[in-house]
């Protein structure tokens, strides 16, 4: 008795603690990235980027913005930096993001953004040129290269 006693709760603790999955591990990812579009009430920019982990995954990435608001001009932003929030790997930056931009600039511009997709957000931040002032509201999209 004691034997089949033994082996159920072995059996039971196989079925309790055996189908626990392990904690999903996370990494840090921060990109750099250039920038250039223009507005007009609608506002637009393409670009690319470089995304690093610190697991070790890299990759080079196709940024493209739409959206719209109070937003009026042209810029350029070149060594622009961003970092997102913990994910799984790098897989989880790629999509498309809703995103609130403020945008200022005579000659030297200054770009602002906070995007979000689902928990994932990223924020961004990039100096340039161009002639612009206003905020929009729309998309943002990552896609690997």
């Amino acid at each position: 008795m004691l034997r089949f006693v033994s082996r159920l709760l072995a059996i039971c603790a196989l079925l309790v603690f055996g189908g626990v999955a392990p904690a999903l591990a996370v990494t840090k990812c921060q990109m750099t990235y250039q920038l250039k579009g223009w507005s007009a009430f609608y506002k637009t920019s393409r670009g690319t980027g470089h995304v690093s982990c610190t697991n070790g995954q890299e990759a080079n990435v196709d940024i493209v913005t739409h959206g719209g608001g109070f937003s009026f001009g042209a810029s350029n932003v070149v060594g622009g930096k961003g970092t997102f929030s913990q994910v799984e790997d790098i897989s989880s930056v790629y999509g498309s993001y809703g995103e609130a931009i403020a945008h200022a600039g005579a000659g030297g511009s200054v770009d602002a953004r906070v995007v979000t997709k689902g928990n994932v957000s990223l924020s961004l931040s990039g100096k340039g040129r161009g002639v612009n002032l206003g905020f929009a509201f729309g998309s943002f999209r990552i896609t690997p290269r």
